[in-house]
C-alpha cells in the first residue's frame, strides 16, 4: 500500500512539474496574447513524407502558415522536405537530434542534441532557428538553462495534445483540439512519430500520419470560420510583444 502511494504521488508530482503551463525551471512561452484572434498551430516529430509534404500542401491551400519543430536525425533523411517547410514561409524549430529525454541528459548531452540539430537545419536550409521544444514537452532547470545558454526560446503550448499519436480518427484529433482553444493558443499535432525514418514505408502506429492530414484541414476550417488568424511562433511573440495585432494573411506559394 505504502510503495504504491509512493508511486501514485511521484506520478501526480511529475504531472504537475512537467504540466505545459509550468513556469517553475525558467519562462517558457505557453501562449500569446489573450485579446488577440490568433492562434499558432505547430507540428512535432517531423519531417515524415509523404505525410509533412500532405500536410503542407493543406496549409498552402488554405493560405496559412505554421511552426515546424523539426528533428535532426528525420531532417538529415528528408531535406527536400526540410526545404519546403522553410521556403513556403512556415518557421522551423529544434526537436533534437533524436527525440531525446532531456531531463535523464547531461547538460553537455542537452547542448549536443542542439547544436547537431541546428547544424542540420542550418546546412539544409542557411538559418539557424532560435526555437526549442523539448521531447515529451519535458524539462528541468538544466535543460532550460542549456537551451536559453545556446539561444534558444523554448516554446510549450496551451491547447493539451489531442494524443493524436493514438490515431483516434481524424475528427477525434479535430474536437479535441478545437473543443480547448482560446485566443492566442499554441496548438500541437505531429506530423512524424519521435523523428523515427520510415522510408516510405508507414507502419500503423510508427509513421503514419494520414488521420493528421486529415486534422489539420478541419481545425483550420473551422478556426478560420470562428475568425481566427493563425501565425508562427514568431508572429505570436511579436504581436505580443508589442502595438495592436495585425491581422496576418499568408501568401500562396503556387
Amino acid at each position: 500500500m505504502c510503495a504504491a502511494l509512493v508511486a501514485i504521488a511521484s506520478y501526480l508530482g511529475y504531472t504537475i512539474v512537467e504540466a505545459p503551463g509550468n513556469q517553475l525551471f525558467g519562462k517558457t512561452v505557453v501562449n500569446g496574447r489573450s485579446d488577440a484572434r490568433e492562434v499558432a498551430l505547430t507540428f512535432d516529430d517531423g519531417p515524415n513524407p509523404p505525410y509533412t509534404d500532405a500536410i503542407l500542401d493543406v496549409l498552402r491551400a488554405e493560405r496559412v502558415h505554421a511552426t515546424f519543430f523539426v528533428v535532426g536525425r528525420a531532417a538529415a533523411a528528408y531535406p527536400a522536405t526540410v526545404r519546403r517547410i522553410v521556403l513556403e514561409g512556415h518557421a522551423i524549430g529544434n526537436h533534437t537530434w533524436d527525440h531525446a529525454h532531456l531531463v535523464v541528459q547531461t547538460p553537455e548531452a542537452v547542448g549536443s542534441e542542439l547544436r547537431r540539430t541546428d547544424d542540420e537545419i542550418y546546412r539544409i536550409t542557411g538559418i539557424h532557428s532560435r526555437l526549442m521544444r523539448p521531447p515529451f514537452g519535458s524539462r528541468d532547470f538544466a535543460v532550460i538553462d542549456e537551451a536559453k545558454s545556446l539561444g534558444y526560446t523554448v516554446v510549450m503550448w496551451s491547447v493539451p495534445l489531442p494524443n493524436d499519436w493514438e490515431q483516434p480518427g481524424d475528427a477525434t484529433i479535430a474536437q479535441r483540439v478545437l473543443d480547448n482553444v482560446r485566443d492566442g493558443g499554441i496548438i500541437v499535432l505531429h506530423d512524424g512519430n519521435r523523428g523515427i525514418v520510415c522510408d516510405g514505408r508507414p507502419r500503423a502506429n510508427v509513421c503514419d500520419r494520414e488521420q493528421d492530414v486529415a486534422a489539420t484541414r478541419e481545425i483550420v476550417e473551422r478556426l478560420k470560420a470562428e475568425n481566427y488568424r493563425f501565425v508562427t511562433i514568431p508572429q505570436l511573440l511579436a504581436d505580443e510583444q508589442g502595438g495592436p495585432v495585425k491581422r496576418t494573411v499568408a501568401r500562396s506559394t503556387r
